[in-house]
Formats: structure tokens, C-alpha cells, sequence
């Protein structure tokens, strides 16, 4: 079983009715994305004007970065009422589909996240809602069987994936808009997290929401999750007032470095420095020897670390680079140096 992790980008238990309170309401609140904001901008006017519902959206990245919250902003944008929501793995048959497709009214969005977990036979169902507002449903089985021939309303599906390499291209093919989520800047964060003391009505100092920015992955979910413990702190251990020296010792009890690496990364670091001289070392063979689920460390813990550069996939494995080992402060082995890399495997 995978340790509990802060710095986790996937949704916790308390995370989503804490982001439900922090979460924009409007475009104009959204911050970072400009070239998918601008572009979703002009798409949401156009339809206005052409009084239609938007063209279906596709939303791929990493977790954590806004693609639920943008389905609400398109939502409240379009039409003033929230999305209908569901996810890929729980449509497990055409009647769990039909259930929400039925009852859509004219305009509304239909959200489903995991797009590329749906079901094959639920997505097959699914291109001629999409394409022609219209469904052909069996009623009852057997001999006795018959297909009745439903018209939708005419609705707006927003995919989410995590994974769009795994949707197939027939599936892909059907959005008009696909749109691709990035990593935030930590000024970017710094504004986010500035918009959420002011919602939780939280004192801060100068310096204390960039720390926090820096620490927080690139990702918005992680930085309103770590404003959240370093709040915690700041009330038991002090006045209730976030200052740069209040969040650095909040988050090194929580063991988020200055780069917002915790201990589960720094093992994995350590483990392939010391152990495996940097690499190359089979995935493996690293989780033998941390003991943890290979499956863990390649969903997990790698992406970050390939996305900073600490780490690099060659064809006979993973290697240190030379900034991580400085940041671990070990030696870095010469030999270490890749020079046959896989193609770029972020995410």
C-alpha cells in the first residue's frame, strides 16, 4: 500500500469540499493557463453568440491542476448551472450512461473525469450522443429485445484524463476542443495561494505564500493543501500569522524540502546514488530494494522527478543526475552521465 503523502497531487478526503470553498467561480478568477484561458475565452463567446452549447472539450495533464474546476467555470459561464459529474470508471454499462444523458437539459455540461477509463462498450455508446444527439438503447435482452431510438438535447461533454495517450483515437477525434493543462509557475501559485488566505481570512507576511509556492509541485491542489497544514501550525504553534520562518518549520515537520521533495522521493533518491551507484537501475530492482510497489514509484514518485530533472529513463534504466545528487548532497559518480535516453516520459 502506498504511504500518505502530502505533496500528493491526487484528491484526499478533505480536499474536495475545501476546494468546492476556494474554487473560481468565473474565468476572469482563473489564474495561470492564459493560452488555453484565451483560447476557451473566444470558443464560449462564439457560442454565446451563435446561441449553441460549446463543442465537446478534451482536458489532459497531471492531477491537480484545475481541469474539474475549469468544467465548473465553463459551466457557470455557460449556462449558471453546475456540471452534471461522473468518471470513467463509474459508467459501467450503456444504462448508467443513459441515466445522465436522458436527463440533460439544453446547454448543460456533462463532466466526466478519467475519460480514458470508461468502459469500451459504454464509449462506443457514447460517439453518437456525442455526434448526433441521439441514442440507440436496447430495451430488455434476448429474442424478444428492441432498440429504441432516443434524441438528446443538445449538451456539452468535457472530458478530464490524466492519461490521454490511453484514449483511443475515435474517442479523441470527437472533441472539438482539446485543451492541455502545464505546470504552475510558482508566481502563479503565489496568487493562487493569496487568493485562499483571503477566503480562509488568513494573516501572512511577505515572503510566506512564495515559500509555499516553491514547495508546491507546479500544482494548485498540493500548494491550497499546504497552506492548509502550515495554517494548522501557524494557530497552535504561534500567533496564527503565516511568516516565511512560520512555513519553513511547518513544512519541515510535514518533511517537504525546498523543493518539494518529501521523504518517500529522497529515498528513492538515495536509493539509486548509494545503492545502484546513480544507475542505470531497473524499476525492479529500486523496488526491492525501498520496498514499495513498482507500480508506486512509477505513478507516484517519478514524474516529479523526471519533470525536474533529477532523474532520467534510459533503455537500460533510471539515473541520477548530477543536480540531485547536490541537492542530497552525495557525490556524483562520472559514470552516472546518461546518454541514451528513452523519448520523454512525464506523464
Amino acid at each position: 500500500m502506498a504511504r500518505e503523502r502530502i505533496i500528493s497531487a491526487q484528491m484526499k478526503g478533505d480536499d474536495d469540499a475545501v476546494s468546492s470553498s476556494l474554487r473560481p467561480q468565473r474565468l476572469s478568477e482563473m489564474v495561470g493557463q492564459r493560452s488555453v484561458m484565451d483560447k476557451l475565452e473566444i470558443a464560449m463567446r462564439a457560442a454565446g453568440k451563435r446561441d449553441e452549447p460549446l463543442e465537446h472539450i478534451l482536458l489532459d495533464g497531471p492531477p491537480g491542476l484545475g481541469k474539474t474546476t475549469l468544467a465548473f467555470v465553463i459551466a457557470n459561464e455557460m449556462t449558471g448551472r453546475l456540471p452534471r459529474i461522473t468518471s470513467g470508471p463509474a459508467l459501467g454499462k450503456q444504462a448508467d450512461l443513459m441515466a445522465l444523458l436522458t436527463n440533460l437539459e439544453t446547454g448543460d455540461i456533462l463532466f466526466i473525469d478519467e475519460v480514458h477509463r470508461l468502459p469500451k462498450i459504454v464509449e462506443e455508446f457514447l460517439y453518437p450522443a456525442m455526434e448526433d444527439f441521439r441514442v440507440d438503447f436496447t430495451i430488455d435482452g434476448g429474442i424478444g429485445g428492441r432498440t429504441v431510438n432516443f434524441a438528446l438535447r443538445r449538451f456539452t461533454l468535457i472530458g478530464a484524463t490524466t492519461r490521454a495517450g490511453m484514449l483511443s483515437s475515435a474517442m479523441r477525434d470527437r472533441f472539438g476542443h482539446r485543451f492541455h493543462l502545464e505546470f504552475y509557475t510558482p508566481s502563479e501559485l503565489a496568487e493562487i495561494l493569496r487568493r485562499s488566505a483571503l477566503r480562509l481570512t488568513l494573516e501572512h507576511r511577505d515572503g510566506a505564500l512564495e515559500t509555499i509556492a516553491g514547495r508546491s509541485r507546479g500544482t494548485p491542489r498540493v500548494a491550497n493543501r499546504l497552506l492548509r497544514r502550515v495554517r494548522d501550525y501557524a494557530q497552535v504553534k504561534g500567533d496564527g500569522v503565516l511568516t516565511a520562518d512560520v512555513v519553513a518549520r511547518a513544512l519541515e515537520i510535514q518533511q517537504v524540502d525546498a523543493l518539494g521533495l518529501d521523504e518517500l522521493d529522497r529515498s528513492y533518491l538515495r536509493s539509486l546514488i548509494t545503492v545502484y551507484g546513480g544507475g542505470p537501475a531497473g524499476i525492479e530492482a529500486l523496488a526491492s530494494t525501498m520496498g514499495e510497489d513498482r507500480d508506486t514509484l512509477e505513478d507516484v514518485v517519478e514524474p516529479y522527478l523526471l519533470q525536474i530533472g533529477f532523474v532520467i529513463r534510459t533503455r537500460q534504466g533510471r539515473q541520477a543526475t548530477r543536480p540531485a545528487c547536490e541537492h542530497l548532497g552525495l557525490p556524483f559518480a562520472e559514470t552516472g552521465e546518461a546518454t541514451d535516453r528513452d523519448e520523454p516520459t512525464l506523464f
